[in-house]
């Protein structure tokens, strides 16, 4: 394997959302690489607060008020305690107790909601909760990750490293959420290298690709409401994995390789290591989001694994090629998107 070193990287930060934004590239095997992020939220909501400042949409005294109950909400919460800005984050129960205690004492105030059958499931309810926010507080900021175009904006910055560092790339492989880290990553890539093939990684129970709205055990990744910012015509290819598997390759990275990362990033390299092993002559990379440590009473305790019923195990022989998402089964499936909108897959008739 080789390293890379790029010049003038040595130097001082301005502060630690300068020093961690951007991810590590790192060669993982002799085709893979990956983007390994500490916290890869950072990036964008950095990006959105300076684009917003730039606006005059933001000014001291400014509220922020924003729907997370992740990564976002701590990087946004980073990024508003180093520039003054109140922030309140209105999220739901997967909002861990450690989560919200960094998010408090970061000065970010912290609302709970409840499902009560809204439209859009969990995320409808707290996006509605943010909209009577705002009404309270009409001038406030809503950087709204799932709509705003600043989010995959933000991107362009890690295609530039991954061109000084890596040259050209065949495949990018993530997971899907917003919509921000693949599709903002694919277009900054894809004007040098238009054939670039986009896998996005999904879950069962999001919608974001077509599969039936329910429950998600594997967090972090998939949507109950489509999100703007998924351009569904960018991706070449889905894959829906469940948490048993994505759990299994999160441990997997960590012991054969030594990245401590979260569970999107299993998820992400349960894909990706597989999509390259089948194409050998191919260079691919995939997006780890974020590093292991919030998930260490989780994901990586056998306790809690054992209380919530998992066994964290491979797919054997792979996934199952499916032709359209409500085909896909309650284990590891791929569906061939060719670059087709939403409703080009979802009925197919109507694009004859």
């Amino acid at each position: 394997m080789t390293t890379t070193t790029i010049a003038g990287a040595a130097r001082v930060h301005d502060s630690v959302v300068d020093a961690t934004e951007l991810p590590r590239i790192i060669q993982v095997t002799e085709n893979l690489y990956a983007a390994a992020f500490s916290l890869m939220k950072l990036l964008p909501a950095r990006f959105i607060v300076d684009r917003a400042e730039a606006a005059g949409q933001l000014r001291p005294g400014t509220r922020i008020i924003e729907t997370s109950s992740g990564t976002f909400a701590l990087g946004l919460a980073m990024v508003c305690r180093l520039r003054g800005y109140d922030l309140t984050i209105v999220g739901d129960s997967a909002i861990d107790r450690d989560l919200r205690t960094r998010l408090e004492m970061l000065g970010a105030t912290v609302e709970i909601v409840e499902y009560a059958g809204q439209p859009g499931g969990i995320q409808g309810a707290r996006l509605a909760r943010v909209e009577e926010l705002r009404r309270l507080h009409p001038d406030s900021f809503v950087p709204g990750q799932y709509d705003n175009p600043d989010n995959p904006g933000a991107y362009a910055a890690v295609a530039e490293l991954v061109g000084e560092t890596i040259g050209s790339v065949d495949c990018l492989v993530g997971p899907v959420g917003s919509g921000g880290s693949t599709g903002g990553l694919a277009a900054a890539l894809r004007p040098a290298d238009p054939a670039l093939h986009l896998v996005g990684v999904d879950t069962h129970g999001s919608i974001i690709f077509g599969t039936p709205d329910g429950p998600r055990t594997l967090r972090g990744l998939g949507s109950s409401i489509h999100p703007g910012n998924v351009r569904h015509a960018a991706y070449d290819e889905v894959h829906w994995v469940t948490a048993a598997e994505a759990f299994h390759a999160t441990h997997e990275l960590f012991r054969t390789h030594g990245l401590f990362m979260g569970p999107t990033s299993g998820a992400s390299f349960q894909v990706a290591s597989w999509w390259a092993a089948r194409n050998p002559g191919s260079k691919v990379l995939m997006v780890l989001p974020d590093e292991g440590y919030r998930y260490q009473s989780t994901v990586y305790n056998t306790d809690w694994l054992r209380e919530q019923g998992i066994e964290p195990a491979p797919a054997p022989g792979g996934p199952v090629t499916v032709e359209h998402p409500l085909d896909a089964p309650p284990a590891w499936a791929r569906l061939v998107w060719a670059r087709r909108g939403f409703d080009d897959v979802m009925m197919p008739e109507a694009g004859a």
